[in-house]
Parts: C-alpha cells; structure tokens; sequence
C-alpha cells in the first residue's frame, strides 16, 4: 500500500518536542504544513504558547512563533491528537542506561498511547536514535498491539536526525535525508514526504535496520575521530609541536573520495548523541557475542579529556609559580559547544570538578545558559557579568567560544598578572596568541604547548641553557 498519495499538504504530527522535534515541527511549518506539537511536558508546553522557547538555535524561536501566531502549528500534551495526522514522526528521548543498553521507557510510552488512535493510511516514522532492529521488532509489536498490521494498514520507517546543534535550521533544508521503511512501500512514502517537505535528496535503505546504523555510524565515527584528534594532541604537547598545525598539513592528503579528515582536540565531547550513541553500538553489538573495540576506545579517550585538561591548567600555574590551591580560574562557557547553552553533558562540568579536587577556586560565566540549570548541575551560579567571573583571576579558561566572547578585549580584563589563558575549545591563531602574550598572558591549548616541553610559559619563549 502506498501512504500519503492522497495527501497534496498532510497533516504532520510530531511527538516528543526537544531540540528535534522542535527544529523539524518549526520547518515544516516554515514551509506550509499543518503541524500538531506533542510532548508530555505541559511546562514545555505552555511556554511555547505564550511565546516562550527554551531552546537556543539561532532563528528557531521566531520559527516557532511564527507558526504558532498563524496557526500552522498548535501545541498540546495530548498524544490522542496525533490520531488526526497523516504523518507521524517520533521524536522522543532515547537516552542510555550505564551499561550501553537503550533506555527505551519514552518510546514504549510513546508507542502504546499511539497504538490506541492510529487509523488506517496514516505513516508513522521514527526519528529517535535507537540499536538496530527497534522500528521493525518494539516498535512495531507495540503499534499493532490494537490490531492494525504495519505495512498494510499504516505505514512504518525509520528516518534518523543527523543534525548539529546551531546549524540543525540549515541543514534540514541542505543534508540528504536517510529513509528504511519495512516494506518498499513505506521508504518510497516517506522518501515522498520528505522531497515534498524539505526538498532534499533521499537515500533509501533497504531495511529499517540500515537506516537505523546510519546514524549510530555518523556518530560512531565523529566520536572516535575527535579521539584520535585529542590523543594526537597529547603526543604533539610531549614534543612542543602545535596540533593544529599537524592537523592541517596531514588533512592535505587525498585518501578515498576526499582527503584524509582529522577533526579538532577540545576539552570532552558532550550532547545528547555523541556521548551515548557509541556505547548504543557497543551493547548492540556485544549482546549478540561480537566485541566492537574502537567505539568503547573513542568513548573513554574523550570522557577522560576534562581530567587532562584540568591537569594542564594546574601544571602550568604550578610553573607560574602560583600554588593551585590558592588560585582562581575563571571559566568561560558551560555549555558543550560553541553557541549553544546546552548543558546535556558538557565536558566543562567534569573540568570544573577536577579543578575543585585540586583545591582550585572556579568563578563559572556563560551568557547562553539557563543560570539556574548551570547552577544546579555545576553547584554555583555563573556570574552574570564577564567582569565579575574574572576579577582577580590566575587563569581563565575557555572552554566554549561563543561570539559573546570573540571580541573580548583580553588587556582590558581585570585578571593578575601574569594570567593563564587556557584554550579548551577557542582554537586561536598565531597571531591572536601574540597578542594575548603582549597583553600579560601565558597563553595554553590542549596540543598546542605544555608544561615540560622547554618553552618559557611566562613569555612563550624556549628556554636555553
């Protein structure tokens, strides 16, 4: 049967409205579709409709306001609603537990309230990171637990979100979308919904299974990339060498259909994606008697960067002749990446934490996250001016470059002298790091310098004799 040929301009439901769902509900409306915004979270819920959005990415407020004040979109908690879509799209959290195994309790809660007002014709299609084998096994068993057959009556897909946070708006409308369905039938629908929608290009897959390591594959190797990245960034602080040098001169080799790819060292890797989706590989994998080495190797390299960034700020205040426990650090940016306020598992909490171990005193500013959220997972509230965060500080650390802080005039800043400035994530060039050395810095990078190397770190000159 083929879903959606009747249907010019469908009727898109969209359950679980998190930073997905509400990225795609915001652009489907933007391009002329009715939309219904479901999430079980009234608070949620009832901030959209008075014009609230909790979410940080750039132009998606107005998106969302846009279509709520035209009545394109409309909000409820009422998963029943869903029933008077055409399409529904799953969007729910799909988190895991310690062991790497899926914690499905979102989506089985989902799928059953769903399972009681599905009606014939309507395509269901699930965009939630899950282990290979969730749409056609859980999924399905629990949709048709209300007599309904999936790929006769209703339509059923997987089609993964690979969206980066801040530029999740543009790439919707950019990035190939990947489609499974579990007849033929269904990934030719959903590829249709899709072109008409967002007009992008289609890869359909052969199964849902396909599709669904799709996405752990794109995460997967982000994961391990950035890995390799940060332990090339050791090797390089051992040697005096900067690793985005080395970066750039080894990136300039083809190999395959490209050149060869190093990603950038940072303090951690955090999100919702990166730091579960590759333990999701693992325990897939190991349930069924095969070992999958690198996706556990990239995880532990990368939830160990926060204690090595740590020890490198105490290391070298130490060589500044300042004793650690009698030093502040002011750190800018909480969240996990640049230009965004989100805090699921940023890096910069564990950093903090092992500052604290050292006796460190750490004043915390972040101008994009939610204070109150910073303060409950950090154990303080970030100051709220920059000037505040680093009065009197021995080192500031910047582990999130937002634009807030481009242009800050470092010289300006009321810090001691000499004050370490720490590069957990900013990526300064050359000549930004002359100036902040003539501006009374001691400048460090994760790879781009350490401690025991033979450079000067009061002047970032060699020492001889």
């Amino acid at each position: 049967m083929r879903f959606l040929s009747d249907h010019t301009d469908p009727t898109v439901a969209v359950i679980g409205f998190g930073y997905v769902g509400s990225c795609v509900a915001a652009t489907l409306a933007a391009r002329g579709f009715d939309v219904i915004g479901v999430d079980t979270d009234p608070t949620l819920v009832e901030e959209l409709n008075r014009r609230e959005c909790r979410f940080n990415e750039h132009g998606l407020a107005g998106m969302l306001f846009s279509a709520l004040d035209s009545g394109r979109l409309r909000m409820t908690v009422d998963t029943a609603e869903a029933g008077a879509a055409d399409v529904v799209l799953i969007t729910v959290g799909t988190p895991v537990r310690e062991d790497g195994s899926l914690d499905d309790g979102q989506l089985r809660s989902c799928a059953r309230e769903l399972s009681g007002h599905l009606r014939r014709g309507q395509l269901v299609v699930l965009k939630s990171t899950v282990p290979p084998g969730t749409t056609r096994g859980l999924l399905r068993s629990l949709l048709e637990a209300r007599g309904l057959t999936a790929g006769e009556d209703f339509g059923l897909a997987f089609s993964p979100e690979r969206l980066a946070e801040g530029t999740a708006l543009r790439e919707l409308r950019t990035f190939p979308i990947v489609v499974g369905g579990l007849t033929p039938e269904c990934t030719a629908s959903v590829g249709e919904l899709w072109r008409r929608a967002l007009g992008v290009d289609v890869i359909a897959m052969d199964t849902p299974e396909a599709a669904e390591i799709v996405k752990l594959a794109d995460n997967w190797w982000i994961d391990l990339n950035i890995a390799m990245a940060n332990e090339l960034a050791k090797l390089c602080g051992l040697h005096d060498a900067d690793v985005l040098d080395v970066i750039t001169a080894a990136n300039s080799i083809p190999k395959g259909s490209g050149n060869v790819n190093i990603l950038l060292p940072s303090v951690g890797v955090g999100g919702s994606c990166l730091t579960k989706d590759p333990w999701m590989v693992w325990h897939t994998a190991d349930r069924q008697g095969v070992r999958i080495r690198t996706a556990a190797a990239g995880r532990r390299v990368n939830a160990g960067m926060p204690e090595y960034t740590a020890r490198l700020i105490v290391d070298t205040l130490a060589e500044m002749g300042r004793d650690p426990a009698a030093s502040t650090v002011a750190v800018l940016g909480l969240a996990f990446k640049n230009n965004t306020g989100d805090l699921r598992a940023t890096p910069a909490r564990d950093v903090v934490g092992a500052l604290e171990t050292h006796g460190v005193t750490v004043r915390l500013h972040d101008p994009l996250v939610d204070r109150d959220a910073a303060a409950e997972l950090f154990g303080g509230k970030p100051e709220e001016c920059l000037e505040d965060a680093v009065r009197g500080a021995d080192c500031v650390a910047v582990l999130a470059l937002h634009d807030d802080f481009r242009e800050v005039d470092f010289a300006a800043l009321p810090v001691a002298r000499p004050c370490l400035l720490f590069d957990g994530r900013a990526y300064y060039p050359k000549d930004r790091i002359a100036e902040l050395r003539a501006a009374g810095y001691v400048y460090r990078g994760i790879g781009r310098g350490t401690p025991g190397s033979g450079r000067d770190v009061r002047g970032g000159r060699p020492v001889h004799g």
